[in-house]
């Protein structure tokens, strides 16, 4: 009887075994089978471009841009010719989505007369809409949302996390960014927007908007980090904003707003399962 329960307890213990590894096995092979899945998943191409504002700008950094001068918008173009490679199907701009009936309405002037004046162009009139013609891109969307901050809150409280620091940065936000603190006067304009879309200036750009506020608040408050949330949270809703245009996997998506938002726009297409960002100095030559 002994040898009988010994033999008996031993066939249990394998089939629970046996139980314990199929599940295991087949969760294995699921995943397996998941991952090849994903390799033929055709995401949609984007490129993700930073420039500075050539018209008029509420923002606290600004770049030198004469953009009524004949001469700079004739660079400019040149350099659209270059970005034009990418052949994109949809442009997206700082734009507010309420706003894109206008939008495509003043585009499709300018594609009938590209040597349209404008009272006050930006980077849109100048790089976006010559870029859609030059690709025979049909559709511009805006996809800017309005959210209020006050990045400077360091004035307006008394700091009680670390006034030393944060005093110390806005004395001189370039020490801390040796890489980029280029005199951009000095640059022309395709060196210019060379740097606005490099790697660590953007890294710079979301530090200097949000993430240095994080240094400011009060002994038991956390204002600066509620600052700094807001201007996530504009970036945040301006993607979703992005997410509602309706894509296939044939697009190619031209993306074109203040460096800052692309730094932002970086880091969410890079982790994005809809997405694949492509190197902006492809193109950018």
């Amino acid at each position: 009887m002994r040898i009988q329960n010994i033999i008996i307890i031993g066939i249990t213990l394998f089939v629970w075994s046996c139980k314990d590894q199929n599940p295991k096995e087949t969760e294995i092979k699921a995943l397996a089978e998941g991952q090849e899945s994903n390799r033929n998943i055709e995401k949609i191409k984007v490129l993700n471009f930073g420039a500075f504002h050539m018209g008029s700008t509420t923002d606290a950094h600004t770049t030198e841009f004469d953009q009524h001068k004949k001469e700079n918008q004739l660079r400019l173009h040149e350099i659209v010719k270059k970005i034009a490679l990418f052949k994109p199907t949809v442009i997206v701009l700082e734009k507010l989505p309420e706003n894109n009936e206008k939008l495509q309405a003043q585009y499709k002037k300018y594609i009938k007369n590209p040597n349209m004046s404008f009272k006050n162009p930006s980077e849109v009139e100048l790089l976006a809409f010559e870029l859609g013609r030059l690709s025979k891109t049909e559709r511009i969307y805006g996809i800017d949302h309005k959210m209020s901050y006050n990045y400077m809150i360091a004035k307006d409280i008394e700091n009680s996390i670390d006034s030393s620091f944060i005093n110390n940065f806005y004395m001189n936000p370039m020490q801390f960014y040796p890489e980029v603190d280029i005199d951009e006067d000095t640059l022309d304009l395709l060196d210019k927007l060379k740097l606005t879309n490099e790697e660590k200036y953007l890294d710079f750009l979301m530090t200097v908007n949000a993430d240095i506020i994080t240094h400011v608040g009060t002994e038991k408050g956390f204002e600066g980090a509620d600052e700094s949330a807001k201007y996530y949270q504009r970036n945040l809703r301006m993607y979703s904003n992005l997410n509602r245009i309706k894509l296939n996997k044939d697009d190619r998506v031209f993306i074109l707003l203040g460096a800052s938002h692309t730094a932002f726009f970086r880091d969410f297409i890079n982790r994005s399962p809809k997405y694949e960002m492509v190197n902006t100095f492809d193109y950018l030559k």
